[in-house]
């Protein structure tokens, strides 16, 4: 895990070794200035030298600046470094997702991924800037003033040994019961991003339902779960304070009872003791910092575990070693394909499709819900690889091809297709990033999207908010049609995506398709038979198999899924009449 981390720090690696360097100087200055006092005080104030006291008053000027300095450096280069640091590892993640495939975004919730990128990569950038600045200063000024305090007295160091492993005891039996609850509120996190994501999502869905009261009272559940165990696990924290106030007091009261005793008996120096007294404090303040670290090690330890498991998820869908590079022609071949999602071959969503598409043809879908026609068209641009079987495209297996490629000649219309914040000329643009304003219209008025867009202020100009909420339903799905037409994909897919426009609207579309392109293969799933009844054939999908195949004439006299269907929309319409 540390190793996978540790590999973000890339260009950061000066800053990172500068700063514990830096750090390393200003303590060696702090453990030698107590040093000097008591040099000062011994050899200049007592014996009431003033060419001593200018001396090492000079010195220990000089020392301090120094300190002061290196402690300045420190700082700033643990701030660039850990900075660095979180900004690759979110750059890392955010890449690595890219990369997913459908099968590895589903083993992540949305809003667990957005608290991975957010809360536990500032945990991480926190935990590292103390490990190479405090992780550093600690051990060392601990190890250096148990050295000099040692060297002053070694009867008196000996208090230390009696305290510090009281302290380690007391450290490990918090840390140990505190991180499970982090794991779990890190999780909790994750509900709660979830439910203000939801509703943010749906607020226009909540009002009509005047469901608010429900979904404070869901709020206010998770939300007092964090609640209760932060204040389980900040208690269990605060030990942390009065073990030290108790380690730092019986140190400073048995130093001051035995060191009274040694100046008594001419063992110790005034200046000794006042130099052992300043030690004491750097050890425990010392072991205050150690306690501080293992505080945050315990945080940031569940957030690196779950950063972790995002940057070694290996996607499951990849290049082949010789990709091909082009796509032939928009033919599709189903050769006894069948599908899980979880690989299952008891559990599968496709059984057995065996299925011939040629270039250029029309095909419609239907099928009831839950009958696999959207997974049956994922499988094409490969968002999902087959369990078995194969799919073809232009005459090859999909996964002899490169990714972009295949993905590049077929386009994909979903029925809850996204539009992203921008003009609507930048939501277009994504379908060809170098498209002319002639290309965008045309595309605009082929998916009947030109008419209502010049109808806006700002016509093309006009901003999109996040997820096209300023559009209706049957606006965006045109928009998002007209995106996926300026791709001139080989293959064409519409996922149900005419459902928010009137039949005239969705019958105009049709009409464009078939004499504007006709050469590309035309794949629509749609809830209609209107939408799908001038189809060159029709697929009836019924609990992931192929119930039939064939035109509206002939799947209207033999197939009674079809049928069904059918006359359940012609008597529906004639109910409306």
């Amino acid at each position: 895990m540390l190793k996978n981390l540790l590999s973000c720090v890339g260009e950061y690696k000066k800053p990172s070794l500068l700063a514990p360097l830096s750090v390393t100087l200003e303590v060696f200055l702090e453990v030698l200035i107590p040093y000097l006092m008591a040099t000062l005080i011994d050899q200049g104030i007592s014996t009431g030298s003033m060419p001593i006291v200018i001396r090492y008053g000079l010195i220990l000027v000089v020392a301090a600046m120094a300190s002061l300095m290196f402690g300045v450096l420190s700082g700033h280069f643990a701030a660039v470094a850990s900075a660095g640091f979180a900004k690759n590892l979110r750059r890392e993640m955010y890449y690595r997702v890219q990369d997913f495939s459908f099968t590895n975004i589903d083993h992540f919730s949305t809003s667990s991924l957005v608290t991975r990128l957010t809360t536990d990569v500032t945990n991480v950038q926190n935990a590292y800037q103390m490990i190479i600045r405090i992780a550093v200063r600690a051990p060392i000024m601990l190890i250096l003033a148990l050295i000099m305090a040692a060297r002053i007295s070694p009867k008196l160091s000996l208090v230390y040994l009696c305290i510090i492993p009281i302290l380690g005891i007391a450290l490990y039996a918090i840390i140990s019961h505190a991180h499970p609850i982090f794991v779990r509120v890190f999780k909790t996190y994750d509900k709660l991003n979830n439910v203000v994501q939801e509703n943010v999502h749906g607020i226009r869905v909540v009002k009509s339902f005047v469901r608010e009261d429900f979904e404070k009272k869901k709020f206010d559940e998770i939300s007092g779960s964090i609640y209760h165990d932060f204040s389980k696990v900040e208690k269990l924290i605060a030990f942390n304070g009065p073990v030290m106030q108790f380690s730092v007091y019986t140190c400073m009261l048995l130093i001051s009872w035995f060191g009274a005793r040694l100046i008594v008996s001419d063992e110790m120096t005034t200046g000794q003791l006042t130099s052992m007294f300043t030690y004491t404090m750097q050890i425990l303040i010392s072991l205050m910092m150690l306690s501080m670290i293992f505080v945050m090690t315990i945080i940031s330890r569940a957030a690196m575990e779950r950063i972790n498991e995002v940057l070694i998820e290996t996607p499951d869908i990849a290049n082949p070693e010789h990709a091909l590079t082009e796509v032939p022609d928009g033919s599709i071949v189903f050769d006894h394909v069948s599908f899980s999602y979880t690989g299952d071959a008891k559990k599968l969503c496709l059984k057995d499709i065996d299925l011939t598409i040629r270039s250029g043809e029309t095909v419609g879908i239907i099928g009831g819900t839950g009958s696999a026609k959207s997974t049956f068209v994922q499988l094409i641009p490969r968002l999902y690889d087959v369990t078995s079987g194969a799919v073809r495209v232009g005459g090859h297996d999909v996964r002899e091809y490169d990714m972009q490629v295949l993905r590049d000649a077929v386009s994909m219309v979903l029925q809850k297709n996204v539009l992203f914040s921008g003009t609507i000329k930048d939501n277009l643009r994504w379908g060809n990033k170098d498209a002319s304003d002639e290309e965008m219209l045309h595309a605009c008025q082929l998916a009947q999207a030109d008419e209502f867009i010049q109808s806006f202020p700002e016509k093309y100009d006009t901003h999109i908010e996040q997820g096209g909420s300023n559009v209706s339903g049957g606006q965006k799905q045109r928009i998002c049609i007209a995106r996926a037409l300026l791709k001139k994909p080989a293959i064409l897919i519409l996922d149900d995506s005419t459902s928010a426009v009137d039949t005239r609207t969705d019958a105009l579309i049709r009409k464009a398709f078939a004499e504007e392109i006709p050469h590309t293969t035309k794949l629509i799933i749609a809830q209609r038979i209107s939408s799908v009844q001038d189809a060159n054939k029709i697929i009836v999908l019924d609990n992931g198999a192929v119930s039939a195949v064939g035109t509206h004439e002939e799947l209207l006299a033999s197939n009674p899924i079809y049928q069904e269907v059918y006359y359940s929309q012609v008597k529906e319409g004639a109910d409306h009449e």
